[in-house]
């Protein structure tokens, strides 16, 4: 009766050592994968497959890659680890660690679809060339416009303000008492104010005349009037300045007087014609109040 219990139990150890073994074989057994490569990280593929988005596939010095060959795809090439880049659709043979990985033993692929693989990778880094070369161009455009708006800010901090328009330059024409014609030498300063004019955004000119207070309101009206025009025809003529660019000459006769000391100076300055160059707040940048 000893004898065959300890049959019975040497029998039943050597049964569950088998289902231990067995149990063990189907742990480790080999599994087959099939996804694209959608990353990768030294030895780590990160594979995506109509079951995981993300399975990390573990290469080593013993994985076997190979690149299928022929019509039937019956040869194949040994190819470096380094062939498998992202978007490459790949077949695996391995199994799973005690970390989840999945130890590559064999990496198959086509031949046409490493070719794609690399097309699209070579298309993405000319796009990505393309993103970066236009990021820095649009960044060297930010800053010239930083730029000029601060150029503008600060001829407009030293001009002042004029209802919806910053006032970036002026010149002031006077003129003898009771005339219209412009004197020559203020030539010169009014084709350099237009070629200032011509290197802003959304230009205007703007033109007034104006009057001493001597006389009558009448005729200091059509003087104020006659000497806008004057110099406005050389703004045009001589400055190049396109009429779409210039607002209608205004006479202001004897309004806005100024004083300039004893009764003389004061009839001189007020014998005048003010230029300016305006840009619209909300060109410039600044919404317009």
């Amino acid at each position: 009766m000893i004898s065959v219990h300890r049959f019975r139990s040497a029998a039943i150890a050597i049964s569950l050592s088998v289902l231990v073994v067995f149990s063990s074989t189907i742990v480790i057994a080999q599994t087959k994968l099939e996804g694209i490569i959608k990353g990768r990280s030294g030895p780590q593929i990160f594979l995506q497959t109509s079951d995981s988005p993300k399975v990390v596939v573990l290469l080593t010095d013993d994985t076997d890659v190979a690149q299928y060959e022929g019509v039937l795809k019956a040869r194949k090439k040994e190819m470096s680890m380094a062939a498998l880049i992202p978007g490459l659709p790949i077949k695996v043979e391995g199994s799973f660690n005690a970390e989840q990985q999945f130890v590559a033993k064999k990496v198959r692929f086509k031949g046409n679809d490493l070719e794609q693989a690399h097309a699209i990778q070579a298309g993405l880094h000319e796009t990505g060339v393309q993103t970066q070369q236009n990021s820095e161009e649009l960044a060297k455009q930010n800053a010239e416009l930083a730029k000029q708006n601060a150029a503008i800010q600060a001829a407009a901090a030293r001009f002042g303000q004029l209802d919806d328009y910053y006032i970036l330059d002026e010149v002031t024409v006077y003129f003898e008492n009771g005339k219209v014609n412009v004197d020559p030498k203020y030539n010169s300063q009014l084709i350099a104010l237009a070629q200032k004019a011509k290197g802003i955004n959304g230009y205007m000119v703007q033109v007034k005349g104006y009057a001493s207070a001597t006389g009558s309101v009448e005729l200091n009206q059509k003087l104020s009037q006659d000497r806008a025009n004057n110099v406005t025809t050389i703004m045009i003529q001589q400055g190049h300045v396109p009429l779409t660019n210039i607002l209608a000459p205004a006479a202001m006769g004897e309004s806005q007087q100024v004083e300039a000391g004893n009764g003389a100076d004061t009839e001189a300055a007020n014998r005048r014609v003010v230029v300016r160059v305006l840009q619209n707040k909300g060109i410039a940048g600044t919404p317009a109040t």
